[in-house]
């Protein structure tokens, strides 16, 4: 089934209630080793998302092998940081490269280049409809599709934008069942690309979007909506999962708590000082996680 976004945007999303989150991520930061002793690529194998990513991670090693051993070798020269804590300036500098390349490179993974709402709808005939029209025209479109989608109020896209522009990156949690997987989403232009911070440690501003949520502001000023849509990698991410990350964009870009969106502003541009915990806290606060853990058997002692 489609995964509709947050409630506050009118679609209602339905998933079930799950079991609660525990407070401890289980992937290092990027600026941290893997593990206290061993080599780099035996930390690495020791990440309980390692065997997802093997498979490319294999394949650096055999096409690159000198870039493969650098990276390792970066890892094992950094000195270890108190969990949550880590200084980001090389991480930081890898997404801004990556960044660059996103307008550039040919999409890879099955993604749509240049993907324009004139693909998707008659804009000029959906001009005539009001903003409801359009927004049930969507909705019915998309809800037999396995994806994420939305019609988000144009005030909303209008902080969600003005705040991308200053702060083009962040950090997110993905609930899993061995603790969290964290993504970073990179904006280039309105489309948000997201990819596994385990992607980008081992292949750098190269690692490939799993994710991509394009929004489409051609409506916003006439009707006051942004449509937005989206395509993932189905090696890596099912619809809730990226419904969940999705959901985030909205959790720390369009706040009114100034608390939770200075953990965007302190990614970009206070690095030094950003704590991956705290985004972990704020995912659990805001009840986004719970909905995607799955269901625990109760204790019977």
């Amino acid at each position: 089934m489609a995964g509709p976004l947050l409630q506050a945007w009118g679609l209602g999303a339905a998933l079930r209630s799950r079991a609660a989150l525990r407070p401890l991520g289980l992937l290092a930061p990027p600026c941290r080793e893997l593990a206290e002793t061993g080599s780099g690529e035996a930390a690495l194998e020791e990440n309980p998302f390692y065997g997802k990513y093997r498979h490319k991670i294999q394949e650096l090693r055999r096409s690159s092998p000198d870039v493969f051993e650098s990276r390792m070798e970066k890892r094992n020269e950094v000195k270890k940081q108190p969990v949550g804590y880590s200084k980001q300036g090389e991480f930081i500098k890898c997404m801004e490269e990556k960044a660059e390349g996103l307008g550039t490179k040919t999409s890879k993974g099955g993604f749509t280049k240049d993907k324009t709402l004139d693909s998707i709808l008659n804009v000029e005939m959906v001009k005539e409809k009001s903003a409801e029209e359009i927004k049930q025209i969507w909705n019915q479109y998309f809800s037999a599709k396995d994806t994420v989608y939305a019609v988000i109020p144009a005030e909303k896209f209008d902080l969600i934008w003005k705040r991308a522009q200053k702060c083009p990156s962040f950090l997110y949690a993905l609930p899993r069942k061995e603790g969290y997987e964290f993504f970073v989403g990179q904006w280039s232009g309105t489309e948000l690309h997201f990819t596994s911070l385990i992607n980008i440690q081992t292949q750098g501003e190269t690692a490939p979007s799993q994710l991509v949520l394009y929004h489409y502001p051609e409506l916003q000023e006439e009707k006051g909506i942004v449509l937005m849509t989206a395509e993932m990698d189905s090696k890596f991410l099912v619809v809730h999962e990226a419904q969940c990350l999705a959901n985030q964009v909205q959790l720390f870009y369009a706040t009114d708590r100034s608390e939770t969106y200075e953990l965007v502003e302190t990614f970009n541009h206070r690095s030094s000082e950003f704590k991956y915990m705290s985004v972990i806290a704020e995912l659990e606060q805001s009840g986004l996680g719970r909905e995607l853990r799955p269901a625990q058997v109760s204790d019977k002692s």
